[in-house]
């Protein structure tokens, strides 16, 4: 394993490039506390300032009646991904919605909307990862949608909640992505093949567990730069999520 000191990353073997957490750009706004897998708002590095169609994943933390005010957004495709409380939503789509832990939030901005995000709880914090990917296609009709994942449906196994088709009843995204999240734990174990010409990223949002025999813990991401077969294993209490490119 190598340390690429001017990226910020490690070279491991078979195409699998290590983000590690503590190399990712951090942010205290007091009310929200942020870590950045790539560039994003004051942090900046022309070494990550995407991977595939992947532009922003944020760690966040905001705390109880913290809220990010009204603001546009155009041609992006943004979900957040609750991992612990509750998010509230509004927009100029006239939706609103409120996503507790275990849950997603989509929103394809396309041609362009305002939005407000909150948490409603004001008195605990709520974590979240909010990730953009760059669309397929520009000027669209803006969306919106919401959706649930069963503890049942990730645990031990990757589950699809955003694909470019909506198959097997994930919500229609688009960017040539397919978005899958997964629970690891004890001896349960995960292998995946990924499609010939693709490559993948995945961010572990709690826990740790190995890819490929290669250790990853809380905050990591993972470069996956050739197609081959995923051997996920050794899981303690993860959770993450798993990004698939064609």
């Amino acid at each position: 394993m190598t340390l690429d000191t001017k990226t910020k990353s490690k070279n491991l073997a078979s195409g699998l490039v290590l983000r590690p957490e503590e190399a990712r750009g951090k942010a205290d706004h007091g009310w929200l506390r942020a870590a950045h897998s790539f560039s994003f708002g004051s942090y900046y590095d022309p070494d990550h300032m995407a991977f595939e169609s992947l532009r922003v994943i944020n760690d966040d933390w905001i705390d109880g009646g913290g809220a990010f005010p009204t603001h546009p957004h155009k041609d992006a495709e943004i979900f957040s991904y609750i991992l612990k409380g509750g998010l509230q939503h509004r927009d100029s789509m006239g939706n609103g919605s409120t996503v507790m832990a275990g849950g997603v939030q989509y929103m394809s901005a396309g041609s362009g909307v305002r939005h407000s995000e909150s948490n409603p709880s004001q008195t605990e914090p709520m974590q979240l990862l909010q990730v953009w990917l760059l669309p397929n296609v520009e000027g669209a009709e803006p969306r919106y949608d919401t959706l649930d994942i069963s503890p049942e449906a990730k645990d031990g196994k990757l589950a699809l909640f955003l694909s470019p088709t909506g198959r097997d009843g994930s919500m229609s995204i688009r960017a040539d992505a397919d978005i899958y999240a997964a629970t690891l734990n004890g001896d349960q174990r995960i292998d995946h093949e990924m499609g010939d010409g693709t490559r993948g990223w995945i961010q572990v949002a709690r826990g740790s567990v190995t890819v490929n025999g290669e250790a990853l813990r809380r905050g990591d991401g993972l470069a996956i730069r050739e197609s081959g077969r995923l051997e996920l294993r050794n899981g303690d209490d993860a959770e993450f999520l798993y990004f698939e490119f064609s």
